[in-house]
């Protein structure tokens, strides 16, 4: 590993955004409620099929924490990309927050208006730092449009925002590591989609950026363990063709970035720069599969789980079935992968919850109103073995009217908070509502789609 130069403190750019780009941070309005945004690649693969659409609020992967539980309150806070009306595709950055204790949420606050932007590849993450406050990671895409960084003016709360700032990154991932401050893993569009990370004691004075890996582009999910270990991992694009992702590659690092190593311990020369080095977990190329990331979690020992979805051609539909819902784990002395289930869709993504010696998997791993879109129903699956059986436990979702997607774990999830997703429909223009969930799969709410009280309790779906 070569060492890190002296870190190089920058202060974050303060210039004002593109014109008309920003609403004032933390805007309610009584008209404001829980939609998503839909959205459509628009590029057909298949007949009557594109690449993904629908209701993508809670995408991408690549968005990680999207919630947080706040013990300290008894609250859930969590970002989603929503829009002005039901079927008006325009992203607006919106924070939420649910009372445990009162079984309600507060209507939504309008963070982040983006006019003429439809892109949910630009949703937010969303962290607390060690004082409650509530930090929002706004994603940019590329040069084009800035990352935009938001904090709570009052800890635990989300009336009031401020923005700290705009850099460039996409795909952020902010993690607060206590007694060092922020840890945020990103994607820069440098020599295609390169993986990079940056540190900051106060988010508000960063280090300088530092590449991960760059051979060919890269989509990554993270997490951290016991508020020390950061890991991710990664697929790769070979000759920037993201169509055609895969391998598996998994790093991590004990000491805030000083130094990045294997699962066994085996140091790792950064940036990695070939297809063939020691992050190498598993060479999917050699198969002919594709590799789209889901979750990182983590075993009672704190060894790393990855759960990821494996296809062989990134067309949709019934002619390039089935995709394998993956988990690779590292026992501690090896890594191990075995197969949960399948779906009819690449972009299926679901989160993997661990409680104990009980591993969950909540994904729209069933066939849904719209068969080979993006979604499905929702399904919670269980292994109490380590990931080598699974049980489909709960269907969370059945006779719905559109698909549900992109399920996401808060961090420190609690019930009835468990999980959240949106639906919609990935054919044609629909409104997206947001759901949650317990961690049965049993209590499932829709959340109000407007909110004319300031607090409201959520609708419980049959």
């Amino acid at each position: 590993m070569v060492p890190l130069r002296p870190a190089l403190l920058v202060s974050i750019a303060l210039a004002a955004l593109p014109a008309g780009l920003v609403a004032e941070p933390g805007s309610p309005a009584a008209d404001l409620g829980y939609r998503g945004i839909w959205f459509t690649l628009g590029n057909r693969k298949s007949p009557g099929d594109v690449k993904y659409s629908g209701g993508l609020g809670t995408y991408t992967s690549s968005h990680q924490p999207m919630a947080v539980y706040a013990p300290a309150v008894g609250r859930t806070f969590f970002t989603y990309g929503g829009t002005p009306s039901a079927t008006e595709r325009r992203l607006q950055i919106m924070v939420g927050a649910y009372d445990h204790a009162t079984g309600r949420l507060q209507r939504p606050r309008l963070v982040l208006d983006k006019p003429g932007v439809d892109d949910p590849h630009d949703n937010a993450s969303i962290n607390l730092d060690g004082d409650g406050h509530v930090w929002v990671f706004a994603s940019g895409r590329n040069t084009s449009r800035p990352g935009v960084i938001f904090r709570s003016r009052r800890p635990h709360d989300i009336d009031d925002f401020e923005r700290i700032g705009s850099q460039t990154f996409t795909y952020p991932q902010p993690w607060w590591i206590p007694g060092r401050g922020w840890f945020l893993l990103f994607t820069k569009y440098t020599r295609g989609r390169e993986l990079y990370w940056k540190t900051s004691p106060d988010g508000r004075v960063w280090s300088e950026d530092h590449k991960l890996a760059g051979f060919g582009g890269h989509y990554q999910t993270s997490g951290v363990h016991d508020g020390k270990k950061i890991a991710t991992f990664f697929n790769y694009h070979p000759g920037g063709n993201v169509d055609r992702r895969t391998n598996l590659y998994y790093a991590q690092s004990t000491d805030f970035g000083a130094t990045w190593t294997t699962a066994d311990g085996t140091p790792l020369e950064l940036p990695l720069a070939s297809p063939g080095n020691d992050a190498s977990v598993d060479d999917l190329k050699g198969r002919g599969e594709l590799l789209f990331t889901c979750d990182l979690n983590f075993d009672a020992e704190g060894n790393p789980i990855l759960l990821y979805v494996v296809g062989r051609d990134a067309r949709p539909g019934p002619g390039t079935a089935p995709r394998e819902w993956r988990v690779s784990h590292w026992d501690g002395s090896a890594w191990r992968t075995h197969v949960v289930t399948t779906s009819d869709h690449n972009y299926d993504m679901g989160s993997l919850h661990v409680e104990g010696d009980e591993w969950r998997v909540i994904a729209p791993t069933a066939p849904g109103p719209q068969p080979h879109g993006v979604g499905g129903e929702m399904v919670l699956w269980t292994s109490r073995d380590r990931g080598r059986s699974w049980e489909a436990r709960q269907t969370i979702t059945r006779d719905s009217r559109y698909n549900h997607s992109y399920a996401r774990r808060p961090l420190n999830a609690r019930d009835p908070f468990y999980v959240f997703w949106a639906d919609g429909d990935p054919r044609a223009l629909s409104p997206s509502r947001l759901y949650f969930a317990d961690s049965t799969g049993r209590d499932v709410r829709r959340m109000p789609d407007t909110m004319p009280d300031e607090h409201m309790t959520p609708d419980e779906q049959p």
